[in-house]
């Protein structure tokens, strides 16, 4: 079957933001403007249970009002297919948005317009530049009391480093806000009132001012705004025709934007196209405003989609990698090449799996044979379906370009790479953080033991923030995660998505160890007793890193001290010995372990011995060294009114704090710092008490430090309770 519509005519597109800026609720619109639905349901009507917004469908994203997994929609728009991800803004599920922006062409960031870019944003906006994906903005909430577009837009140049250029400006704020000017088109659109079905005007930019509406407007901001449109067009038209070298050599010879405009080698669709391709090569990010509640600019919005979005390949396609991850070469969105697909995600539910796909290359049809290159399995594809968040349509074939998922896959997990048979190869991978906090999980009843095992199974494979393993101490099953928040909803999940009960203990911190200083260090294994004996010598110097350095060895023997073959089985050793610490038992981070000398016997040595002591070696080193206890420290911001602020700081610093700004954010005042997560457990119900409900509060994993050693102990005891 050949391709329906040309790949031109698709954008595959992730909305992203940090908590509560509207990302749901903007989906929402999206899919009613579309067509999609005919009706809408806010967010804030789904916490009786009874509704729920189309990609929060989850009982846990109802009950919270909050976005928890990322779910994929489909829609049109002006003849282009435009493909959906609405993605969480709480830090606890940054995973998700993660494994989305590496298989999406384009990302739509939506701000708070009363708070501006918050901490998350900026997590994601750091994705965002990993994956090299490029962005336009939407300010949203402009009817919101404190809304203030010149605060989001100099946060975004200041505090992202984007090379912003204004699409739109607001038409007024809080009851006020009326709509926007277009400085692209040339236009005002003005709304007659705030229903889904509204009308809006369209008015040429020099009326704008002398609208009823308009005039009606009473703060200073507001008016300032209208009165440098034709001003801000100029700066707008100029930054956008940076882009286009022949573009900008017309405007030159014009002398000014003014005389450009009227010249013939103007028109709106080089306008457009300097813009795209400043969007679609990283250089610049449209702007653009509204209010997804209030039902204002989501239309305008879907315009800037396809205007200015890449299309799936517009901007390169995906790396392909060699073992190692070093990339070898690339590969572009074709449908004639080899089918290449990546897995970014996996949904387990009572009714089987879904792996989700981006197919970056060929095409895949129902029946087909896979290679999972990353596993070195084969996988039949069964079904295809294309999914609308909860619901799926069985399709029979995907091309490049396309998202989907295909059912009941067995061996593909997130981040696996799925290509034609006779075709293998690795493409660039997703990078995961480590989860910072664990909990042990023990099932409710008897009944339960093998299911659970069974039911954390899946959730770990389905999430590769989370991790599992057993407590070789103590028995216990142990479930590591980003958050408490991430931790209680993985087991809230299990109990209504898989049937399995269980029962969460107190979260624990996951420590890091360190070495103090540099150490030389000898050791022999020598072992005799009947028969052939075990012989190994290994002299290494062990030197603290850079944090972020990681685990390096060196070798760095000379003259056939310690021959060839057995050098690898030291460097294993190192690497496995250095996720048990002598401190405390936790993971040793950041060394670079030398071998410069050892010894062996031709007839005793083996790689065995020299495993044993490299093994042997590493662990009186560490203990020589001063060793050093790091704890996670998170990045914290607090916002609340300006009345509570110094008991919020005097409790920052009680918990081994510190501040490190503070300010205004709308009506509001915030409060950033750093604190050891370790103190933070429940840190919500001091805040709401403290704040009488007003304050809320982000955090995110920044950094690991030296837990001071007078805290060792005490740490060390509040852990084993």
């Amino acid at each position: 079957m050949a391709r329906q519509k040309p790949l031109s005519l698709y954008r595959n597109i992730g909305i992203i933001a940090h908590i509560d800026a509207g990302k749901t609720t903007t989906t929402e619109r999206v899919l009613y403007y579309t067509g999609k639905k005919h009706q809408i349901v806010d967010v804030h009507d789904t916490k009786d249970g009874k509704g729920s917004t189309t990609t929060d469908y989850l009982e846990q994203e109802r009950k919270r009002g909050i976005t928890i997994q990322s779910a994929a929609v489909s829609t049109e728009w002006k003849g282009h297919q435009i493909n959906v991800i609405d993605t969480p803004g709480h830090v606890d599920f940054t995973i998700e948005v993660n494994r989305s922006l590496r298989v999406l062409d384009g990302a739509v960031v939506v701000f708070d317009g009363v708070a501006g870019v918050e901490p998350q944003t900026e997590t994601n906006w750091r994705l965002a530049d990993q994956y090299n994906v490029p962005r336009m903005c939407y300010v949203n909430k402009m009817d919101r009391i404190g809304a203030n577009f010149k605060h989001a837009v100099e946060g975004i140049k200041n505090r992202l480093g984007a090379n912003a250029v204004l699409c739109q400006v607001p038409l007024g704020s809080h009851d006020d806000f009326i709509g926007m000017a277009d400085l692209i088109t040339g236009q005002g659109y003005i709304w007659e009132g705030h229903d889904k079905d509204s009308k809006w005007e369209v008015i040429p930019l020099d009326q704008i001012a002398n609208h009823p509406k308009v005039q009606a407007f009473t703060t200073a901001a507001d008016k300032e705004w209208v009165a440098n449109l034709a001003q801000l067009r100029d700066e707008t038209i100029e930054k956008a025709l940076e882009m286009d070298d022949e573009a900008f050599d017309k405007l030159l010879n014009a002398g000014d934007v003014e005389t450009f405009l009227k010249s013939s080698d103007f028109s709106l669709e080089l306008l457009k196209k300097c813009v795209r391709t400043g969007c679609v090569q990283g250089k610049l990010v449209p702007i653009f405003c509204g209010s997804s509640y209030r039902n204002k600019g989501v239309q305008q919005l879907l315009d800037g989609v396809v205007d200015y979005m890449p299309f799936p390949g517009e901007n390169g396609g995906i790396g392909l990698v060699d073992e190692d991850g070093n990339v070898v070469g690339e590969q572009g969105v074709v449908d004639e090449a080899p089918a290449r697909a990546l897995a970014f995600k996996v949904i387990n539910d009572q009714f089987g799996t879904l792996t989700f796909c981006r197919i970056y290359s060929g095409v895949i049809k129902k029946g087909d044979t896979l290679q999972n290159v990353t596993r070195g399995k084969k996988e039949r594809i069964g079904r295809i379906v294309e999914v609308q968040a909860n619901a799926t349509k069985d399709i029979e074939e995907v091309r490049a370009g396309d998202i989907c998922a295909f059912v009941s896959m067995k061996e593909t997990e997130t981040g696996d790479s799925l290509t034609d048979p006779a075709h293998p190869v690795l493409l660039e991978r997703m990078r995961f953080p480590d989860p910072v906090i664990s909990v042990a999980v023990e099932p409710k009843s008897r009944n339960d033991v093998d299911k659970l095992s069974t039911a954390l199974y899946k959730m770990v494979k389905a999430d590769p923030s989370l991790r599992m393993e057993v407590d070789k101490e103590t028995g216990q099953t142990v479930l590591k995660g980003m958050g408490e928040l991430h931790l209680e909803i993985t087991i809230d999940r299990m109990r209504t998505e898989l049937g399995v009960d269980a029962n969460m203990g107190k979260p624990k911190v996951s420590f890091r160890e360190a070495f103090g200083q540099s150490v030389e260090h000898t050791y022999t294994h020598k072992k005799q007793s009947g028969g052939s004996g075990q012989f190994a010598e290994v002299k290494m110097i062990f030197e603290p890193g850079e944090p972020g350095s990681g685990v390096v060895f060196s070798d760095e023997i000379v003259g056939g001290r310690v021959p060839r073959e057995y050098i690898p089985a030291v460097e294993h050793a190192i690497m496995v010995e250095s996720r048990q610490g002598q401190v405390a038992g936790y993971e040793v981070l950041d060394f670079k372990a030398r071998l410069i000398d050892g010894k062996f016997h031709d007839v005793d040595s083996s790689a065995l011995a020299f495993e044993i002591a490299g093994r042997a070696c590493f662990r009186e080193a560490q203990r020589m060294s001063k060793p050093k206890l790091l704890e996670p420290v998170m990045k914290l911001e607090v916002v609340t009114e300006a009345d509570y602020l110094g008991d919020v700081i005097g409790d920052i610093n009680r918990r081994r704090g510190s501040v490190s700004e503070q300010g205004q954010k709308g009506t509001n005042a915030f409060v950033q710092g750093f604190v050891p997560l370790a103190e933070m457990f429940g840190y919500i119900n001091f805040l709401r008490s403290a704040t009488s409900g007003r304050g809320t509060f982000s955090m995110i994993f920044d950094h690991y430090e030296e837990v001071p050693a007078s805290m060792v102990a005490k740490l060390m005891e509040k852990e084993a309770k």
